[in-house]
């Protein structure tokens, strides 16, 4: 019998996660005009009413299927572009211009939607059930104030792999050294109910200089937090050669299909203390660039990686069928959920081997690095 082992490459969930998911900054919804969004496998449509609140509701309107991301909204209602029949945010047709009175049936679904940290949070259950307001993910004292420099919004498709490929980024500490170019020289996470919590302390690589994290002067201390299955707050004190800045990032993402998703990330800075404004909004741009080349270092291993239900793995590489457990919760009915889902759970990585040989590797690199510069002949000015 051959010792070979073999992938399971298993199957998407055929439903999408319980919970609240983010759409994007609020302020991008309020012009008075419909939003289309691609999620949940359809289309949703998004739109601002006279009392400034924001509705969501299935995009295709139930009579006749028109589109209504390219309606228009008229009072408090979204048109359909096909017939004008009127949809107001409870999902409810309140009225067909043509006709004597509506249908007693005349009802679409709706996204329970809620505006949270300046973004847009609506609730998903396929059973149906009311929006759980204690489980959204907390508020950000301060943020939103000229205590922080405006949200960054950036938005990455992924289109052929599922959205648990960026949550066992959670627990993968080897991936940042391969694939961000950092020592991560603690790490550790906790896992309680509907929160998983990554905490990591570390370096850049000087043999990466300028790439990713690879920056020998940048010293990173974060704490990440998934609140529910889609929407991460990270809190970084970030330290850049004696420079500190307290940065908030937000990782967020919306499935579109069984087996792709969009990614969502925002990113704001406490201003730093005597920083002008404009100097603030520059330290945010550049660490929103730096985040953005980390985001697409991963996209690009989900879209060429394969699907791994049964991974083999070593001590270093983290509490992964842990969390693929504590994930499961949201895709299960809310009767199945079980304990080993949301107990408490904590979990160290020992650093200590894996820096051991990333730091011999790096100085390696760098000698070979100062051989070839060495051994190449200065260039003479034109």
């Amino acid at each position: 019998m051959s010792d070979t082992r073999f992938l399971d490459k298993g199957a998407p969930p055929e439903r999408f996660a319980r919970g609240w998911h983010c759409l994007g900054l609020a302020r991008d919804f309020a012009d008075g005009k419909p939003h289309g969004i691609d999620g949940f496998g359809g289309k949703l449509v998004v739109w601002q009413d006279t009392q400034g609140n924001l509705n969501v509701l299935d995009g295709y309107c139930r009579h006749m299927g028109g589109d209504l991301t390219q309606g228009t909204v008229k009072g408090d209602e979204i048109a359909c572009p096909f017939h004008d029949w009127r949809w107001g945010g409870d999902g409810k047709c309140k009225a067909i211009p043509y006709a004597r009175r509506v249908p007693l049936r005349a009802r679409t679904q709706k996204y329970p939607a809620v505006v949270r940290n300046g973004q847009l949070m609506v609730w998903h259950d396929v059973e149906g059930s009311e929006p759980d307001h204690d489980i959204l993910p907390p508020e950000l004292p301060g943020v939103g104030t000229d205590a922080y420099t405006d949200w960054t919004w950036e938005v990455l498709d992924v289109p052929t792999a599922h959205c648990r490929e960026i949550i066992d980024n959670v627990v993968d500490m080897a991936h940042f050294f391969y694939i961000h170019f950092a020592f991560p020289t603690n790490f550790r996470n906790v896992f309680e109910g509907h929160v998983a919590t990554q905490f990591m302390e570390s370096t850049g690589r000087p043999d990466m200089d300028g790439a990713g994290y690879g920056d020998e002067g940048l010293v990173l201390k974060s704490e990440a937090s998934y609140f529910g299955p889609s929407y991460m707050i990270n809190w970084l004190h970030v330290d850049y050669k004696g420079f500190e800045t307290e940065v908030i990032l937000i990782n967020c993402h919306v499935p579109t299909g069984p087996n792709s998703f969009k990614l969502q990330y925002a990113l704001c800075v406490k201003k730093p203390e005597g920083v002008d404004d404009a100097t603030a909004d520059y330290i945010g741009k550049r660490y929103s660039e730096t985040f953005k080349e980390g985001f697409e270092q991963d996209v690009h291993i989900w879209l060429n990686k394969a699907p791994v239900q049964n991974p083999l793995l070593c001590e270093e590489d983290g509490p992964v069928y842990q969390l693929r457990r504590w994930y499961e919760q949201f895709y299960v009915d809310k009767a199945d959920v079980t304990p080993e889902m949301t107990d408490r759970f904590e979990f160290e990585v020992d650093t200590t081997k894996a820096n051991e040989y990333w730091r011999e590797e790096v100085a390696q690199n760098l000698a070979k690095k100062a051989a070839e510069d060495a051994a190449t002949p200065e260039t003479a000015d034109a």
